[in-house]
């Protein structure tokens, strides 16, 4: 996994940087409940997400593991920030209005993500939202365009089930007392990959390394045969919903 303390410095340019930041903040407003005034970012990262969502009258936190990327935000949220294991979470039973979870889950394996759910819905009070990305890692594959046509299959036939599926979440959440209650889409602005970036990215990939050398070095030659070696393909589009905490 990713050595975030080592990335936090540059992680914002690596990306997206503001455009995908505002891009997540406008869709987590268009599902955050009307009159939320404690809202919790679990995993905020650099809280480029985080600090957008401040509004007068509401309280917006982050929590982060890693010291580095909580360093970050909380240049961007003083006193706003603090350290803690989002399968752990540092807040109290029923002391959140709204959490959200943005492109964490599919980093988790089924019990992680599991437990980060879990905490979640401990922290809601009764009627609270859980917002969370789901199906992330897939976007980058269902862009509709002939790279997605090429590595998509592939990934699909070398990666286990995804841990922030919608489905899954949507049965870990009904055995938490969440039901869904909302849906939205938003773009992975500046995400979007060429060909020849997939060439260079799909042996290092987790679900590339489980490909035979043979199957693997055709991927490589199609990808290499398609036009336009450089230009970028579309961007992903993120899927976000929201939970409600039954009363």
């Amino acid at each position: 996994m990713l050595d975030y303390d080592r990335e936090a410095a540059r992680y914002d340019a690596t990306r997206g940087g503001d455009a995908r930041a505002e891009a997540a903040a406008e869709a987590v407003e268009r599902l955050l409940p009307e009159g939320a005034r404690v809202v919790v970012d679990v995993a905020c990262g650099t809280g480029i997400v985080t600090a957008r969502l401040r509004r007068p009258g509401r309280r917006v936190a982050g929590v982060d593991r890693s010291a580095g990327m909580a360093e970050v935000a909380a240049s961007r949220l003083p006193g706003g920030v603090v350290r803690g294991d989002a399968a752990r979470l540092p807040l109290a039973d029923g002391s959140a209005d709204a959490v959200t979870i943005i492109w964490l889950l599919h980093l988790l394996d089924l019990a992680g993500s599991a437990a980060v759910l879990a905490q979640a819905a401990r922290a809601l009070r009764p009627g609270g939202a859980l917002l969370t990305t789901v199906d992330k890692s897939a976007a980058a594959y269902r862009t509709g365009d002939d790279v997605a046509a090429l590595v998509g299959p592939a990934r699909d036939a070398h990666t286990p089930p995804p841990s922030d599926a919608l489905d899954r979440v949507l049965e870990v959440g009904s055995g938490l007392g969440l039901r869904m209650a909302g849906r939205t889409t938003f773009a992975g602005l500046g995400q979007g990959r060429s060909p020849r970036g997939w060439r260079e990215l799909v042996p290092e990939s987790s679900w590339g390394r489980r490909m035979d050398a043979a199957a693997l070095a055709e991927l490589g030659s199609r990808l290499g045969d398609l036009p336009g070696q450089d230009r970028p393909r579309p961007d992903p589009v993120y899927t976000l919903v929201t939970l409600v905490k039954q009363g």
